[in-house]
């Protein structure tokens, strides 16, 4: 099948362009073997990163038709069925006969790294907020043992998920959180973050914690996209896995202790006592700390006052309908999470 591929081609200091290839190609090649072709056949300036070929290394990971993912490991004829269902559900006639134009695939570089050339990114900032997270297992109360640590293998099924991660730069690629806010680490490295975490060999849980609970590099940085879920090849899930993180904080910290937990603590409190949120405590609550913190309350004054300006302020609070059936769902989801792994809180 002939299939023209539109590559983002680009050089550090220059405009992205797209430039075009025309192949030849049977269903089963890979978008991997593609650019090979390419660059063997019809140009050999075209820059990519390979290794293994066999969706180990994580090497080839670009972005193609717009989602990260490793060319290895998407065949050409699995990515063009896709597309085209893409556009039949876009369409406004769904029983419209398939397009009979060549099917078109553009590959471009990863995102929220800058380009060295084409389709190769600087991963520096990548590798350097993983190692801001110390991933690596600590024995140092330990000393040097006599024997082996040991696990049981339910020590050892808790970071099986996680296991999996091969450092592709997919989820950091298509991270809303850390396009906004460059101080976030990014979901590779709070799911190695986690790893650390669930080892039962490791001795610096609060330490790494205290570390964790922060508003902008940390697990509260994550604003819950779900893309690092979406994109990743291997599925780690390291949306889940941050969420593992939280679980880990909410269980040891009291709502006194940061706003982020407070956050979620006092929201379920609101919806437990009132069957929703009473808008007129929540922010007094959280931003104020209980009417403890003077200058988070001062910073709600100009927005109060706006809202009572445009009477969006609500002086009222009907409790809702279904106040006591929200309490049972709620008293049955701890009950349900006092066997599992994340909390309610968590979930928020």
């Amino acid at each position: 099948m002939q299939v023209l591929f539109k590559i983002i081609r680009q050089n550090p200091h220059s405009a992205p362009t797209v430039q075009e290839y025309q192949l030849d190609v049977s269903e089963g090649s890979t978008v991997l073997d593609c650019l090979n072709r390419i660059k063997w056949e019809q140009d050999g300036t075209l820059a990519f990163r390979k290794n293994c070929r066999n969706t180990i290394c994580g090497s080839c990971a670009m972005r193609i038709n717009g989602r990260s993912t490793l060319a290895c490991k998407e065949n050409i004829g699995a990515e063009v069925a896709r597309l085209q269902k893409i556009r039949q559900s876009q369409s406004s006639d769904p029983g419209q006969e398939t397009d009979d134009s060549i099917p078109e695939i553009t590959i471009a570089p990863m995102g929220n790294m800058p380009v060295i050339k084409d389709l190769v990114v600087d991963m520096t900032q990548f590798w350097e907020n993983l190692e801001a997270v110390d991933p690596y297992v600590s024995t140092r109360s330990r000393q040097v043992p006599e024997r082996e640590f040991l696990q049981s293998p339910e020590e050892r099924a808790r970071l099986d998920a996680v296991g999996n991660c091969i450092l592709c730069g997919a989820c950091y690629s298509e991270c809303n959180a850390r396009e906004v806010n460059p101080d976030f680490v990014g979901p590779h490295a709070l799911a190695k973050a986690y790893r650390a975490i669930a080892d039962s060999r490791d001795d610096r849980t609060e330490e790494r914690l205290n570390q964790y609970d922060n508003t902008q590099s940390g697990v509260w940085g994550c604003t819950r996209c779900y893309y690092c879920n979406a994109v990743c090849p291997m599925e780690v899930a390291p949306m889940d896995r941050i969420g593992q993180v939280k679980h880990e904080i909410l269980e040891r910290r009291d709502r006194d202790d940061s706003r982020p937990v407070r956050h979620r603590k006092v929201l379920v409190e609101l919806v437990e006592r009132g069957g929703w949120v009473d808008e007129r405590k929540f922010a007094l609550l959280v931003v104020g700390n209980f009417f403890r913190d003077l200058r988070g309350l001062l910073s709600l004054g100009p927005v109060g006052l706006q809202m009572v300006a445009h009477r969006k302020f609500p002086f009222t609070f009907e409790p809702s309908e279904g106040t006591n059936e929200v309490r049972s769902l709620i008293e049955a989801v701890r009950n349900v999470e006092s066997q599992s792994s994340e909390p309610i809180e968590s979930k928020l």
